[in-house]
């Protein structure tokens, strides 16, 4: 769907800012953006990134989260794609995520909201309902755990439920929950596997038999695409590719497209839990000085079922998946290397 087709729940917006530009996803939001003829402006933080923008077809605007010009580079635009964030999954690092994560989104919506924009779509992810426990089937119903896994997912939540309380009439702010965001152009999930089975470092935990959700980043585009259209204030959506995956099957076949077969090695997730269990300790004890080899972000992460239910964003967007898994899979295996 582009967004200069009609839609029953709203307008495209004609000029849109972007934090995270330069990013994974947000490069691929200004790819699908600019195709469907928006004017995108760019928030990026360093000069490569001032590059990587604007040869993607975005206007840059060159500042941090906190700069005072925000709301000045934010005029005449009228929606928000916040996807800029610290996704470091260690242990010892909540002030930094605290900071980027939530009081970094409370400046961008506050000068958001001061230059008129009248729609906002945070990018979060599936992480603020993770403590460590399996999620089977969640839909946005599932409450904030008590003890989040760890700092991304307690300061991704924080700034989840900040971004949802501030909607109001007039400032729409919605949120996208991916999970599992792969693809082409990928710079995250795959060359972190990749590395792993290169360095002899990869094992499958407890067999890899277990589900997942995924996000191809073409459908993460699509479900922003749709939200800013017909999303409703105060909401959040789950956007995946369809139906789970066991892990393991995914994975092997992920690293397939890069000629790569991962090792039949594995081990216990008890003990990966109890190794992140003393390592966050460790790190706490310490002041983030000392870590351990496993944080219960990453286990919690990577280590059981996660999984979750995208009906909502069927109904109430009209979203479903616009490439397959068949599809991305293929894509990647004819992608030059990065």
């Amino acid at each position: 769907m582009s967004f200069n087709e009609p839609a029953a729940g709203g307008r495209a917006p004609a000029r849109l800012f972007l934090t995270g530009g330069s990013g994974y996803v947000g490069r691929n939001l200004i790819r699908r953006l600019v195709a469907d003829g928006v004017q995108v402006v760019a928030l990026a933080r360093s000069t490569a990134a001032v590059e990587t923008v604007r040869d993607l077809g975005a206007e840059p605007f060159e500042g941090d989260l906190f700069d005072p010009r925000l709301t000045q580079a934010m005029a005449g635009c009228d929606a928000l794609v916040h996807a800029a964030a610290d996704t470091d999954h260690g242990a010892g690092v909540e002030a930094r995520l605290a900071r980027i994560n939530v009081e970094g989104t409370r400046a961008v919506l506050v000068a958001a909201r001061a230059a008129g924009v009248s729609r906002t779509v945070l990018i979060s992810t599936e992480s603020v309902l993770l403590d460590g426990a399996p999620l089977v089937g969640a839909t946005e119903g599932h409450p904030y755990p008590r003890r989040p896994a760890g700092a991304y997912s307690k300061s991704k939540a924080q700034a989840e439920r900040l971004a949802l309380a501030m909607s109001e009439p007039g400032f729409e702010v919605m949120a996208v929950r991916p999970r599992f965001v792969w693809g082409r152009d990928d710079t995250t999930a795959l060359p972190q596997l990749a590395d792993a089975v290169r360095s002899g470092a990869f094992a499958w935990i407890d067999g890899g038999r277990y589900r997942t959700s995924t996000t191809h980043v073409a459908n993460l585009c699509e479900g922003v695409v749709l939200t800013l259209r017909n999303g409703a204030g105060g909401q959040a959506y789950f956007i995946t590719d369809g139906e789970p995956v066991e892990f393991r099957a995914f994975a092997t076949r992920l690293l397939a497209t890069q000629g790569l077969t991962a090792p039949d090695k594995t081990v216990p997730r008890g003990l990966l839990k109890t190794i992140a269990g003393v390592g966050d300790a460790l790190a706490a004890i310490s002041g983030g000085r000392i870590k351990g080899p496993l944080s219960r972000q990453v286990y919690a992460t990577s280590a059981v079922e996660v999984t979750v239910s995208i009906a909502k964003a069927r109904a109430a967007l009209g979203y479903a998946p616009v490439v397959s898994r068949e599809q991305g899979l293929a894509e990647l295996a004819f992608a030059p290397p990065p």
